[in-house]
């Protein structure tokens, strides 16, 4: 396997940027996520790192050697698109040798990859069966058997699982997290879908209108969200954002807001003007004897908890609540948040201004 370096990737159509000077790095054998809404370029920042879109400027390093001007055959790198691309007229067991057979193996040596690849999959019951009649999931584990039998430098998925129903999709996607740590691979993997980025990668790039927003574990994206952006992007429900105007000091690590002391993340620079004090629904909590108060629209019942949905002051505000909690629609009620979790944005930029020292780009 290899580790995958970008630098200052840029790829241009015309007029319009689909990735601006996009730098990270794949470490060798880690799951690597890019994630981001439709049209930011995680999908267009793939296929030049196979070799199918040649960037505008930059440079593409595949196990230390720059590859952004060599074709994608010449790039020992495996790609898994999302609508599976298998032949029809062939069967399983000839649809995964296929790429052998055409590099010339000999039969004997073909015959044991395909095997040992379908023990892994688990579909060693269907390699003689035609694929046209097989499930998405079984035809996706073909996919995947063609891609990882002639063990390639690195595989590329690009949403893979995209075309299954929802229940399968999260079947498939522990199974591809196994399949991944079993085989040591390195493999970078694009999806719109949070809870796959989160639930599969070791490390995730956020993209939007083809920059990236940020750069690190799942934890360090949902805990410590560089950008508005990403704030509302990564969570379900996505962070609050109370909205309010203030002229603060480098360093403070509380603010008034209405009349309640709120502890912050210390604040990395002094800011001033319109800003957003950021919270996520789970750091939320009723507290009788705060002064800060919000009054209750609508309460959604999800088994174990509840979403209640307030009116504050400064903005709408959602709590995840336990279940048992007796809420009702209409009442005031005091907010408390948890201080270590509340972060602060400038909503001119967009911009954390009480972030931990992370990696980011």
């Amino acid at each position: 396997m290899a580790e995958i370096i970008i630098r200052k990737l840029r790829k241009e159509f015309g007029d319009f940027t689909a990735v601006e000077s996009s730098s990270f790095t794949v470490a060798d054998g880690e799951f690597f996520m890019l994630l981001g809404p439709s049209g930011c370029g995680k999908t267009t920042t793939l296929r030049m790192i196979a070799g199918l879109e040649l960037p505008t400027s930059g440079e593409i390093l595949i196990d230390g050697e720059e590859v952004s001007r060599r074709p994608a055959s010449r790039r020992d790198i495996a790609f898994v698109f999302q609508m599976f691309a298998l032949y029809p007229h062939m069967n399983v067991r000839k649809n995964i040798s296929y790429p052998l057979i055409s590099q010339g193996m000999n039969r004997t040596d073909v015959n044991q990859k395909v095997l040992e690849v379908a023990k892994i999959l688990g579909i060693e019951e269907i390699l003689d069966r035609p694929v046209s009649g097989l499930s998405g999931g079984d035809r996706q584990r073909v996919a995947l058997g063609r891609a990882i039998v002639r063990q390639p430098k690195c595989f590329l998925m690009d949403e893979p699982l995209g075309a299954l129903d929802a229940e399968f999709r999260e079947h498939m996607s522990g199974e591809l997290r196994e399949l991944h740590d079993r085989m040591g691979a390195t493999t970078v993997y694009v999806t719109h879908d949070q809870r796959e980025a989160m639930q599969m990668g070791d490390r995730i790039v956020v993209m939007n209108q083809g920059v990236i927003e940020q750069f690190g574990t799942p934890q360090e994206i949902y805990e410590y969200p560089a950008t508005m952006f990403v704030a509302d992007f990564i969570g379900f429900p996505p962070m609050n954002f109370l909205l309010f105007s203030a002229k603060l000091e480098a360093g403070i690590t509380r603010l008034n807001l209405e009349g309640q002391e709120i502890g912050i993340r210390p604040l990395g620079q002094a800011a001033e003007g319109s800003l957003a004090l950021g919270v996520r629904p789970e750091n939320v909590s009723f507290n009788d004897q705060s002064a800060y108060k919000g009054q209750v629209e609508t309460t959604e019942y999800l088994g174990t908890t509840q979403i209640v949905t307030l009116l504050t002051s400064n903005g709408p505000l959602k709590a995840r609540l336990p279940a048992k909690d007796k809420v009702r629609e209409g009442e005031i009620v005091g907010l408390s948040f948890r201080e270590e979790a509340v972060a602060l944005f400038d909503c001119d930029t967009g911009r954390s201004l009480s972030m931990p020292s992370l990696e980011t780009t």
